[in-house]
Formats: C-alpha cells, structure tokens, sequence
C-alpha cells in the first residue's frame, strides 16, 4: 500500500506555486543543501515526495522535523523500490545519517546510489545477494563512516587489506561477504600450489622427454630428429613386431613390414644382437652415412634406431620382390635382363663416385624390385674395406646368375665356385646349355648373351689378371641396352619424382 502511494503521488502531484520561493529561501539559509546548485525544480520536488514517504516508512518518530535515519531492513519488497529513485539519492537529506537496507535479499551489484549520501555514518548491506566489485573509490568522501557492515554476500575478493579506508574497520564488517580471503579456501589453494604445481611441471616435463625421446612422431616435423627412430615408434608401426608384418628371418635379423604414424609404408630391418658401446657408435656413424644415399638405384634409408640391446634400420617399402624370386618365378625376357643389370651398374657406379666406403651385397636375393622393374640394392656396409676387385667378382657372380637358367642359379647358392667353373666349361662353344631356356632368344640376343657370359667369367676370374673396371662393364652394358632401344621405352622413362636426377649417365671412358 505504501509503495502505491509513492507512485502514485509522483505521478500525479504538482510543485505548489510557491515552491520555486521555498527552494530559494532554504538554499540562502543553508547554501550546502544539495539541490541549491541545480535548476530542476520538478525532480527536487519529486525527491522531497519521495523523503517523506521513505521517512514515514523508516519509522522516524518526527519526519516534519527531521529525517535522520534510512530503516529499510527486512522490507524486500520496498527496498529495491526506493534503490530506484536516484534523484533521491541525488538530493539525498543531509540530515540522514544512518543507512540499513539488510536482510532484503537484494540481487546484482552494489548499490552505488546510496554512497551520494557522502554524511552518514553507518551504512549496513548485510544479508543480501550483492555481487561483483565494492566500488571502494567512491567510498572516499564519506569521511564520517565509522560503521560499515557488508557482511553475507558474494561480493568479488577485494585487496581492501591495501587499502586505508577498509583499515578503519575490523573484519566482523565483512563476515561471508567474499571481499576477504577465506583462510581455509586460501589453505586450499596454497596447498594445491605448493604440492600441484611441482607435480604439473614433473609430469609437463615427463611428457616432453617422452615425446621427445620415446614417441617423437606425435611432434610436428619440424621438432622432430630427423632420421631418428625409437623403440616404441617401430613397434607400434609392426602392430607389436606381430608375425603378420614379419616378412622375413635371418641369422640375428628380423625384418618386419611396417607402417609409420604418418602413412608410410617402410621395410624394418631389427638387429638383435647385444652389442659394445663401441660397436653401437660405429652403427650410429654408419646410419648416418645411409640416409644421406641417394639414387634411383639404391634403396632410400629413412632412419635407425640405435640402442644396445636393439637395433634397427628403416628404408623405403618396396612393393616388389627381390630378383631371386623375380626369376624364379616368372620368365623375364631378355630386355628386362639388361635393365636390371643396367640398373645396377648405375648404382655401382654412384657410390663408387660419391661414397667409396660404402660396401653393398649384390646377391640376387639382396637387389629388390619396384613394380616397373627398377633394381634396388638394398644392403650396405659403411667402411667396407673390401677391394674394387672384390666388387666386381661379386658383379660377375649376379650377372652370371641373371643370364643362365635358374637351375644352375639355385646351385651357386651352396657351391659358387663349381656354378662359375660350370659355365666357364660351357663356353664358348655350348652355352645354349647353360642360359636360361626360357628365353626367347633372337641372333642378336643370344650374341649380346654370349657377350655378357664372357663378362661375368672375366670379373669371376680368380687370377684377378682379366678384370674389367666398373667403367668398361657400363661401357658394354650401355651399348647392349641402347641395341634393343630400352631407354626409349615408356618402362624405362624416369618420373619426375625420382631420387639421384643429379647422378651423371654412365659414359663410355
């Protein structure tokens, strides 16, 4: 009922026609009254209207006389009300000087209005709803406040402790009202400082030296040490060194099929061997001498990993098979004989120019396929000290191999010696008894045949007094290959992505 009233009695009451007068005569007798300096003579009357009813219900035993306290406690639903009037405020009475709005359950920030009231000296907010920041600045002109009580609301926390003005009152003025630290949440967090903070960097640091030196491939590349592969990274790119991606066993050596965190398809040579740390250094040199390979004709080493107890060298995966099985299994024509001998020469050829020191097996079993026939050697030894002469006997042994029949082949395997002196009795009268019948052989074929068996027996002479260089087999190859035309062949074009475009062409010296 009584905020009806209020309502309604600025809405509808007009200033008498005297008031300008009284307005006038007041400020001459008492020039500090707050409307003495404006000229809006509607919203002065409006705040006396409003004084009268907040006197009223303030419970003031004299409002004609006087007006000294704001008693608004426990009225919710009046208080909000008038909060409100800010003209009131404005214009606030000089002769309050107590404030009590508490126990109102008053929601959002602090009722800035009221500290326009620079006189009083008490103000109590307590029991309330406020939140957000105390505007402690505005409390500056309010030099006469000795009671203040913000007590039981969620005020943000404040560093009113730096502050003068707070010194003037003790903490039972802010009791639950979020502007002081809470002890026991400030316990809480200086213990989750103290304790968690270490544990975060222990297990920030943990995490770095894991992905750094255990799953490097979680980096970006360019974090990552190039070449370098770990333990955990091969085995969860062979599903677990499972037997499904195992492709192959040998005397201390597993080779495994293997796919990388990022796609690719590479071949995992693991050496499992206990070794010296000494003997580890030499392969760590090694891998570093390998990866730097590179020649359409030589198999691409992609990294190592080197540990003691495990060992392992990463190159390329070649969908393809060796030229052992290659022979075996099918009848490959005479042109694609050359290429692969072709092939290989050029590989000879690169590293006996760029990288002298490293040794390589030319085994059939060891030289791999791509699916358009380019020979690969695949199996190197850095600081290999075999001779020139040793190469080209192991040369000699392949070529042999390439051109006679896979029987006689299969026999080298266990008696190379008695598979050299074999064809070396068959020539040159009768070496349609030795190569390879399934051939079909033109004059010119079997001519170029008969010519590349005469190589072999000379680089496989073990009197050394007949070798050929590495340049006069490239020289006698090239021209066999160039007869038939193969270099203009589609299966013989390089795509534009192949490794070693800066390996000169063999020329005849």
């Amino acid at each position: 009922m009584h905020s009806a009233s209020v309502v309604e009695d600025l809405n509808n009451l007009k200033p008498p026609p005297d008031f300008d007068t009284t307005i006038r005569t007041n400020c001459i007798h008492n020039p500090s009254l707050r409307y003495c300096n404006s000229s809006d003579l509607n919203e002065i009357f409006k705040s006396t209207i409003v004084a009268s009813h907040l006197c009223n219900e303030s419970r003031n035993p004299n409002c004609v006389e006087t007006f000294p306290k704001i008693d608004l406690r426990s009225r919710p639903k009046i208080a909000p009300l008038y909060l409100s009037f800010s003209f009131f405020w404005k214009y606030c009475p000089l002769s309050i000087l107590s404030i009590d709005l508490s126990n109102n359950s008053m929601k959002g920030s602090f009722p800035i209005d009221v500290l326009q009231c620079t006189q009083i000296h008490a103000l109590d907010l307590s029991h309330n709803e406020l939140t957000g920041d105390v505007p402690i600045h505005s409390f500056s002109p309010l030099t006469n406040l000795t009671l203040l009580n913000l007590s039981y609301n969620y005020f943000s926390e404040s560093t009113m402790s730096d502050t003068e003005f707070f010194k003037r009152f003790n903490a039972s003025s802010f009791i639950h009202s979020g502007l002081l630290p809470n002890q026991k949440k400030f316990t809480i967090k200086a213990i989750i400082l103290l304790v968690g903070f270490p544990i975060f960097v222990i297990l920030m640091v943990g995490c770095f030296w894991w992905l750094c030196f255990v799953r490097p491939d979680f980096l970006p590349r360019v974090f990552r040490r190039k070449n370098k592969f770990t333990p955990l990274m091969l085995k969860a790119a062979t599903d677990g060194f499972s037997r499904e991606n195992m492709v192959g066993k040998g005397e201390g050596i597993d080779m495994y099929r293997g796919v990388l965190r990022d796609g690719t398809q590479v071949r995992i040579e693991i050496y499992r061997d206990d070794i010296s740390r000494e003997s580890q250094r030499r392969f760590e040199e090694e891998c570093k001498v390998l990866v730097q390979l590179s020649h359409e004709n030589i198999v691409q080493v992609l990294g190592s990993c080197s540990r003691r107890k495990l060992r392992a060298i990463v190159t390329e995966w070649m969908e393809g098979e060796n030229v052992e099985i290659w022979l075996s299994r099918s009848a490959p024509s005479w042109k694609h004989r050359l290429k692969i001998l072709m092939g290989v020469v050029k590989g000879m050829c690169y590293l006996q120019e760029e990288w002298p020191e490293v040794g390589y097996d030319l085994r059939t079993s060891s030289v791999l396929l791509s699916d358009n026939l380019r020979p690969l050697i695949s199996r190197f030894k850095v600081g290999d000290q075999s001779s020139s002469t040793r190469k080209i006997h192991k040369f000699g042994v392949f070529l042999l191999e390439i051109v006679v029949s896979s029987r006689l082949s299969d026999e080298s395997k266990s008696d190379e010696v008695g598979f050299i002196d074999h064809i070396r009795k068959h020539y040159p009268g009768n070496l349609r008894e030795v190569i390879d019948e399934r051939m079909k052989m033109t004059e010119t074929s079997f001519d170029q045949a008969k010519q590349l068996i005469r190589l072999g027996l000379m680089c496989t002479d073990q009197s050394g007094s007949h070798h050929p260089h590495l340049s006069q087999i490239a020289d006698i190859l090239t021209r066999a290959y160039e007869s038939w035309n193969v270099l203009a062949s589609p299966t013989h074009k390089r795509s534009p992505g192949d490794r070693g475009k800066g390996h000169k062409r063999i020329q005849s010296r």
